[in-house]
């Protein structure tokens, strides 16, 4: 079976088991959290440190089985404007001797849409990050409105926002990092969220997902970029383009995202960087690499307020999430 057919078949058994009374019932008493694992981040009582990171669920259709399964929040997509069906297969690869994974998914999902018929009917008790993102056939020099379109889609929906600009898989997209472009949509975003607050609405926190592969320079433009424009946090990181240290053969491959074991230690010093630049006072998540709780706990002493969890809970299952519950 390829690793994304297994994919779906464990989400949609699971989902189906969650339905029969008892089963159902067993598998929420294993893996709920207890109450005293809450915690405040960005201004919202997390039920506890440990989320599943975007590109699990990204269409939303799991948010019932990852509550289940005891994640404190989950963070859907990355959700484009319009639908789209993501590069050609195969397009997700195990690396078991490794621990990790590759893809080049290619921000597959159902469009903004869609994706918000469903969360009109999420779980209770489930804090939900919204990762958007622009399409493919978007041109970087009209990003802009993409991702407003999914924030202003979305925002009565989500509990915050992630602005994806550093996937691999989407053609020119990590060029959003750049200080201009990157500036012009968080601006954006900013905006938009003064208006929602100004008509009624809850302030939903923006953080920023970058990638581990950036340089000295380019992350100090982060760090005043954040600064600068007074987003709320940035979530640290996404999957690497980098190969070094991998005992398995990956030539036949070709590109794609890394995850998994080798990338912790590239992504916790970009963490760590960042929360000693911002002297500990933005806020961060720490993704990358995360596959016992030693590795957990080493997020949160780069800086880290919550944790995120992906190839990890493939290697592992929610065992590790229940004992990522306890930090």
């Amino acid at each position: 079976m390829s690793a994304e057919t297994a994919h779906y078949v464990t989400l949609n058994t699971l989902q189906f088991a969650l339905k029969i009374p008892f089963i159902g019932w067993l598998i929420r008493k294993q893996y709920q959290s207890n109450a005293d694992a809450s915690y405040r981040f960005v201004g919202i009582d997390f039920p506890n440190r440990v989320g599943l990171a975007a590109g699990f669920d990204k269409n939303a259709k799991y948010l019932d089985v990852m509550k289940a399964l005891g994640f404190g929040h989950v963070e859907i997509g990355t959700v484009t404007p319009l639908p789209q069906p993501g590069n050609d297969k195969p397009r997700l690869f195990r690396l078991i001797p490794d621990r990790a994974i590759i893809n080049r998914m290619g921000f597959n999902n159902d469009g903004v849409e869609r994706i918000v018929e469903r969360l009109k009917n999420r779980p209770k008790g489930l804090i939900v990050g919204g990762n958007i993102g622009k399409n493919k056939v978007t041109a970087n020099e009209l990003a802009v409105d993409d991702y407003r379109k999914c924030f202003l889609a979305l925002y009565p929906h989500v509990d915050y926002f992630t602005v994806n600009v550093s996937s691999p898989n989407t053609p020119g997209l990590r060029a959003l990092q750049d200080k201009g472009p990157l500036t012009e949509i968080l601006m954006a975003l900013m905006g938009l969220r003064k208006t929602f607050v100004e008509n009624g609405h809850k302030q939903l926190p923006i953080l920023l997902k970058i990638a581990p592969d950036l340089n000295q320079d380019q992350l100090n433009d982060i760090v005043a970029l954040t600064l600068e424009t007074g987003i709320d946090g940035i979530v640290a990181t996404n999957t690497t383009i980098d190969r070094d240290g991998l005992t398995s053969a990956y030539e036949h491959i070709g590109a794609g995202g890394l995850s998994g074991d080798p990338v912790y230690k590239k992504s916790t010093m970009v963490l760590n960087h960042l929360n000693q630049a911002f002297e500990g006072k933005v806020p961060l998540i720490g993704v990358g690499g995360i596959s016992s709780v030693v590795e957990a706990k080493g997020k949160l002493a780069a800086g880290a307020g919550l944790v995120q969890l992906y190839t990890g809970f493939i290697y592992e299952g929610p065992a590790l999430v229940k004992a990522c519950q306890k930090l």
